[in-house]
């Protein structure tokens, strides 16, 4: 038997080896090669803010409290879905209007302190858009920004008694306090009957004349004038014409609908309340109040376009803000020097305090309180901003900010003027005139 004799070259036996080797390693109990890998870590690139002027606001933070403008953050988180923001790198352009946005700063560090206790938040909404050019607070928020409404509420059963033809001079004897004739006298939109004859409700003040009218009781922000009117005008109509306006409670859940309502029993967010008095403002047009206008990524752009409605016969509008206007300018804060409409918020045992109000070209709602718990935490023989004060009303703190804030904030902008109340359907008195 002949031996075959291979000549094998240096390359030829390196080729082997190698061949030997890699058939040993793919015998071996190790993970493949592609597993052994270095694999860079994904980076997920920061979102960033913008105002509308598209010059940055800051980096929006995983944690809203960790942010210079928390409020902002939580609002801006609430409008977009936890998918997109997942994809980082997004430009968020917002109708923050920074002159605005400084006008409510400065206004609310004016009155309130950054050690205070209680919180201050104002919001500031364009009419007609809906959208948001300032959210302003005194120290960053550790939860959703949600107060009872107080009597900034009785605008929406004054809308309510107007659009079911009520006029100007109709009223009700006066008294100093209310109980409700029946179980019946209020329900709900269920048609359940949710009155509490037992329960007596007292005004705030004690000064009055022998007659109320929905403008005087208005101006007065009178308890018990307004329950009388809630009681003629409907419960569920007070409901539904809230809603209309915008109004949403701001923990999510369905509004209490009980005959306390146009007191503000409902916990409600700076956000909403402006939003409602926007949509007066713009005459009965509702915009939904957004803070995002775009998102953009590269070539990946979304916009965020106006969604409005009308929801408010126009004329029914202008006779609110008529009321309103008479409101403003009958109370300690006068007015500001052109059209302008407002309402002050006082809630029952100092547990919040508000002040909303509007002209034809900006909305905007201050509230102050203690979200985590008001009931402990009450405006009342405190001091807030180095000043001590027996009882905050609606025009103690908020409505000073307000005042100041929306003089600052209208400084360019001009003059317009609100469209005159229809005095021949609301002029005067129908069915409820005082005894002559």
């Amino acid at each position: 038997m002949k031996r075959l004799h291979v000549g094998v070259s240096a390359l030829g036996v390196g080729a082997l080896l190698a061949a030997g080797f890699l058939l040993l390693r793919d015998g071996d109990d190790g993970p493949p090669p592609r597993d052994r890998l270095t694999v860079a870590a994904t980076v997920i690139r920061p979102n960033v803010l913008v105002d509308a002027q598209g010059t940055v606001i800051e980096e929006l933070a995983g944690d809203c409290t960790a942010s210079r403008y928390a409020y902002l953050c939580m609002r801006v988180k609430s409008e977009l879905d936890d998918g997109l923001l997942a994809r980082g790198g997004l430009t968020i352009k917002t109708a923050i209007d920074p002159r605005l946005q400084q006008a409510a700063q400065q206004a609310i560090d004016r009155y309130v302190g950054r050690d205070d206790e209680p919180i201050a938040a104002q919001v500031m909404i364009f009419p007609g858009t809906g959208e948001i050019r300032a959210m302003a607070t005194s120290k960053v928020p550790l939860k959703a920004l949600a107060l009872q409404q107080g009597s900034t509420a009785m605008t929406y059963t004054l809308t309510a008694a107007l659009e079911g033809g009520m006029r100007f001079d109709d009223g009700f004897p006066h008294s100093g306090g209310y109980r409700a004739p029946g179980y019946p006298a209020f329900k709900n939109c269920k048609g359940q009957a949710v009155a509490d004859p037992s329960f007596t409700i007292t005004n705030l003040k004690r000064d009055h004349g022998e007659f109320t009218t929905l403008r005087s009781g208005t101006r007065a922000a009178e308890n018990t004038f307004f329950m009388k009117l809630t009681e003629k005008a409907g419960l569920c109509e007070s409901v539904q014409a809230a809603k209309r306006l915008g109004l949403e409670r701001g923990d999510g859940l369905a509004m209490q609908e009980y005959e306390t309502f146009p007191l503000g029993v409902n916990e409600v967010d700076p956000v909403s309340v402006a939003s409602t008095h926007a949509t007066l403002a713009a005459r009965g047009r509702h915009c939904a109040p957004r803070a995002v206008t775009e998102v953009r990524d590269g070539a990946f752009l979304r916009t965020f376009a106006a969604q409005c409605q009308e929801v408010l016969e126009p004329p029914v509008a202008d006779a609110v803000s008529g009321v309103l206007s008479e409101a403003l300018s009958g109370s300690p804060l006068k007015g500001l020097g052109r059209d302008a409409a407002g309402m002050e918020g006082t809630v029952d045992a100092f547990t919040a305090a508000w002040y909303v109000g509007y002209t034809p070209d900006l909305a905007s709602a201050v509230a102050l309180g203690h979200p985590l718990n008001p009931i402990r935490n009450k405006l009342s023989d405190i001091t807030i901003g180095g000043h001590h004060y027996q009882d905050v009303y609606g025009t103690t703190i908020p409505g000073p900010i307000w005042k100041s804030s929306m003089e600052a904030a209208l400084t360019d902008i001009p003059e317009t003027a609100f469209v005159k109340p229809d005095t021949a359907r609301f002029g005067g008195c129908r069915d409820h005139c005082a005894p002559s």
